[in-house]
């Protein structure tokens, strides 16, 4: 039986480590997966306890973690040593290379472990004293790398530290099970909000109320655009400009914030279109755009701007719009607003697309067959080693 150890900070969401899960699942008799997240972690709305999973397939460790809210400088208890100290085949971790715990796995992880990372970096950064040392000293440990993307593996492939190692893109997983249409979950959210269910369609948005988000694009669509609501889920330093704009348009839009984690898929749900009108910056573009991919699974048709990965994440379920363009993005609203056939036609592909390549199962899946081509290449350069 292979001993895998998964470690990541996100994994206090139960959401987020139902790809520990999966793995269980999906390496049953084959592997055994221990999962190690902060036992409790700040988030923007509360802390957040480690959360549960009912029936949970891996063995769960919650440890403390010190200087939470500043990611990168967190680093993880004296408890996580002795973990990494166990014999273990795989050390998988989802922490970005150049910060500390990243480090602090790489040091104290056992020498005949193969060390995986993760990394959702997308931009050609080069980062100060001490992020660029650690990022230097998690590489050389590393037998390998996951990219959460293809514009991930653009910007990685050739550094220096990630070349010589082998990778693989693999995409985030969607809980297939918790996102999904749920017309139900639709009637009770817009009656919730004061809506008839039957009434214009919605046009929503989930995410972060922030500038580069492509808010202040996405009202100047909306605002030359009749027959549609808008309901905008989430939070952020522009919700006071939000709820201002907002105002001005009476019952044709809502501002929703304060929504926890397991709210989510029923405001999804509630959705007729989802659209992601993200702002490329000198120091950030969309990483992945995980709020498509549920919309996808909840059966919403997305609309993207061409921002980072979303083109990827979208392929061809959806529609891709060039970043800050009010004008195209409107038409392409308008567009499917107007025409339910071609709504449905694009819910059905993105279902697909989720069913292949986001679905959790699947990703799982893609994560143990590198795991195990990881060992492969190592037992074969050990051979190699021992033959000289």
């Amino acid at each position: 039986m292979k001993r895998l150890l998964t470690i990541g900070h996100s994994y206090v969401v139960a959401m987020n480590r139902r790809l520990a899960h999966e793995m269980a699942v999906a390496g049953a008799g084959e592997w055994e997966v221990t999962c190690v997240a902060p036992a409790r972690y700040p988030g923007d709305l509360r802390d957040v306890e480690l959360e549960p999973i009912p029936g949970e397939a891996c063995r769960t460790l919650g440890i403390p973690v010190r200087f939470a809210r500043r990611p990168h400088l967190m680093r993880y208890g004296r408890e996580l040593r002795p973990i990494l100290r166990e014999r273990w085949d795989v050390v998988h971790c989802w922490e970005e290379p150049y910060v500390l715990s990243a480090a602090q796995v790489a040091r104290s992880v056992g020498r005949d472990a193969a060390l995986v990372c993760a990394t959702f970096q997308n931009l050609p950064k080069r980062y100060p004293p001490p992020f660029a040392q650690l990022e230097r000293r998690v590489m050389r440990r590393a037998d390998g790398w996951i990219a959460f993307g293809r514009t991930v593996e653009e910007t990685l492939q050739g550094r220096p530290g990630y070349r010589d190692r082998p990778h693989a893109v693999i995409p985030p997983g969607v809980d297939a099970a918790r996102f999904r249409p749920d017309p139900e979950a639709r009637r009770r959210v817009r009656e919730r909000l004061g809506w008839a269910g039957d009434g214009p369609p919605v046009v929503g948005y989930l995410g972060r109320f922030i500038e580069p988000k492509g808010l202040r694009v996405l009202m100047r669509a909306l605002d030359g655009l009749g027959g549609a609501r808008a309901m905008l889920v989430g939070g952020g330093e522009m919700e006071g400009e939000l709820r201002d704009w907002a105002a001005a348009r009476g019952d044709a839009v809502r501002i929703v914030t304060g929504i926890p984690h397991d709210a989510v898929p029923e405001h999804l749900a509630a959705m007729d279109l989802l659209v992601a009108p993200s702002l490329t910056t000198p120091r950030w573009r969309e990483q992945f755009g995980r709020m498509l991919a549920e919309a996808m699974a909840s059966g919403v048709p997305v609309i993207g701007s061409n921002s980072g990965e979303i083109p990827h994440v979208i392929g061809d379920a959806g529609a891709v719009v060039r970043e800050g363009d009010a004008d195209a993005l409107r038409t392409a609203i308008r567009r499917w607003t107007a025409d339910p056939a071609a709504r449905a036609e694009a819910a059905a592909r993105g279902l697909e697309r989720v069913r292949t390549e986001f679905a959790l199962p699947v990703v799982a899946r893609r994560h143990l067959d590198f795991f195990d081509a990881i060992l492969d290449r190592n037992l074969t350069r050990r051979r190699g080693d021992a033959e000289k």
